[in-house]
């Protein structure tokens, strides 16, 4: 059976994407910092699907653990790796000591970079694979630094995803908007400030995300609601993209 690899999978979309992958006959690793919940998900998941799960704990903006997370794709094939794992900050830019900022950066940027390059150099050799790379629609926004993060990995990605298309690899962004998942809870966020037409389901998301991914689409924004803000923000002057961007954010909390 094919062996997919996904960070921070025991919730959200994570998890979403560990369901989908075991019902499309995909063995998994998983890898996480929380070996008691990785098991639960493992077990969990083994019980519904019947697939194999590798459990992976690791603190991946550890250099140390996430050399082991590199690794595991030199030890057997990995066809499709999902970088999912990531955080948001309850504290505006300045007001956050500047190693709390670079752990962020370490986990949204700097892993995203090496995961992928340790993925992708077998899947090349093999002429087949695919790389998932969880942005956000705040990486079209000026919202915050988690903004300017997601960014990169859209940029990244859909760089990436042109020279690997006539390799054999499939590289995309994927970049939703708000999702009912544990994300925005951790960052404090109010959500009943949020539109409920603005939330979308994160297994709805990852079906949506999947056949893109097969279509062969570099970046996937799920949701005509979504994609329109997408296409807006396009054409929009940057000032109305600024304000309308910190919405559900606390004033003190827009960068």
């Amino acid at each position: 059976m094919p062996t997919a690899l996904v960070t921070g999978p025991t919730t959200g979309i994570g998890r979403a994407f560990a369901n989908k992958l075991a019902r499309e006959g995909y063995d998994l690793v998983l890898v996480s910092r929380d070996e008691a919940r990785l098991k639960e998900t493992a077990a969990d998941i083994t019980r519904r699907y019947g697939v194999d799960c590798e459990v992976l704990a690791a603190d991946l903006t550890d250099s140390v653990e996430l050399a082991r997370v590199e690794e595991r794709f030199r030890t057997g094939p990995i066809e499709v790796l999902v970088n999912n794992a990531g955080f948001g900050q309850k504290k505006p830019f300045w007001e956050n000591p500047v190693d709390v900022e670079e752990k962020q950066l370490d986990l949204l940027v700097r892993v995203v970079l090496r995961l992928t390059h340790a993925a992708i150099q077998p899947m090349i050799e093999r002429g087949s694979g695919a790389v998932v790379n969880v942005s956000s629609v705040a990486g079209f926004l000026q919202r915050n630094i988690y903004s300017a993060h997601k960014a990169w990995v859209t940029t990244f990605s859909a760089g990436l995803a042109t020279g690997l298309h006539a390799k054999g690899v499939a590289v995309m962004a994927l970049c939703p908007g708000f999702v009912h998942t544990e994300f925005h809870e951790r960052m404090g966020m109010d959500k009943s400030l949020i539109p409920s037409f603005m939330w979308l389901d994160a297994d709805e998301l990852v079906e949506a995300a999947w056949k893109d991914l097969q279509r062969g689409k570099a970046i996937s924004v799920p949701s005509r609601r979504y994609k329109l803000i997408v296409l807006a923000a396009r054409f929009t002057p940057r000032a109305l993209i600024a304000r309308v961007s910190t919405m559900g954010l606390d004033p003190r909390r827009r960068a």
